[in-house]
């Protein structure tokens, strides 16, 4: 979920169109992007809603300010873009900026949720119904973008999320391009296909991504145009072509299509973690493998995934009996 981001005080003041930063030196004031305004029907959480395309604090591509405002920074099919989400009462304003702001723009509706279906999901578990009641405004994002969730989502394979943030919002900071527009200090686009494809192996390395992580993002990046098609197809179809390319399995597939394309049914198998919560959760069995996470899901057909946020929503998880996974930072070697 976002983040607090409590960005050091600057002193600036707004002389005759111009800022002035400390030292005198002015320099133009932003110009104001596009902008739009939507408002959702029914109750409506932004932090639930954008939350999951956060990838950690320090992520370069998303950020929630102070203000409540969420600053998401996207390479689009028309370009760089940087979106600004704010709610005001019972609505939501956006301003977006680059090229491609517009974009954006016109899909900030799906990007809110106004593709999902939250009235379909109905509790079947006492713990579920709770947090259903409690955090109704959740909402499934659809992106439309998949290279930008599965980039990350590959260098989450089999690491911890500290280690795959960390080789995240290095690479992205060192490779990308900065944030169009008046986007906080640090925000970064991430690099095109062609930048990913050019970064040295001694980079990879550095930022802590083993080879056979950075292997399998240099086979997608070489087929981006023909993964991005996904979008268009239906989640499973969506998958079934990611998981063409070497090294996307189907815990990689389906973390990238639930951002991409809202799938409310998509749930993540393969993972260290989620069959012991939903396992300890639904049925008290905190050693739940995949085949009895599905089992305890099946009632909820169409919309597992939805049911496992929940799941996760409601702080029920069992206590750790073994050690953290190691981390190897494998740039130090």
């Amino acid at each position: 979920m976002a983040g607090r981001f409590s960005p050091r005080p600057t002193r600036t003041t707004v002389r005759g169109g111009h800022v002035v930063v400390p030292g005198g030196v002015p320099r133009p004031a932003p110009a104001p992007g596009l902008r739009r305004a939507w408002t959702p029907e029914g109750p409506f959480d932004l932090g639930l809603v954008l939350g999951p395309l956060r990838r950690g604090p320090g992520d370069p591509t998303f950020k929630a300010t102070p203000d409540g405002a969420v600053w998401r920074v996207c390479r689009t099919p028309a370009g760089a873009g940087t979106l600004k989400v704010t709610v005001r009462g019972a609505a939501v304003e956006a301003e977006a900026w680059g090229p491609g702001g517009e974009w954006l723009l016109d899909r900030l509706p799906p990007l809110l949720g106004a593709s999902d279906e939250p009235d379909a999901f109905v509790p079947r578990h006492r713990i579920v119904a709770a947090t259903w009641r409690r955090r109704p405004g959740l909402r499934l994002t659809r992106t439309g973008l998949v290279m930008e969730s599965l980039i990350p989502s590959i260098l989450e394979q089999k690491v911890t999320t500290d280690e795959a943030y960390r080789a995240w919002r290095l690479l992205v900071r060192k490779f990308g391009e900065p944030a169009p527009g008046p986007a906080p200090a640090g925000m970064s686009v991430m690099p095109t296909a062609r930048e990913w494809a050019l970064i040295p192996s001694w980079e990879w390395h550095r930022a802590g991504v083993d080879n056979k992580r950075a292997s399998t993002i240099l086979r997608a990046v070489r087929v981006a145009g023909r993964l991005e098609e996904a979008v268009g197809m239906s989640p499973q179809d969506a998958r079934a072509r990611l998981e063409l390319v070497p090294g996307i399995g189907p815990w990689t597939s389906a973390e990238t299509v639930q951002r991409s394309h809202g799938a409310a049914d998509e749930v993540t198998v393969g993972d260290v973690h989620l069959p012991g919560i939903v396992g300890y959760a639904l049925a008290g069995d905190r050693d739940a493998d995949d085949a009895v996470m599905l089992s305890l899901l099946e009632p909820y057909a169409g919309q597992r995934h939805r049911a496992a946020r929940f799941i996760l929503l409601s702080g029920r998880v069992p206590g750790r009996r073994t050690p953290k996974m190691p981390r190897w930072d494998i740039g130090r070697l």
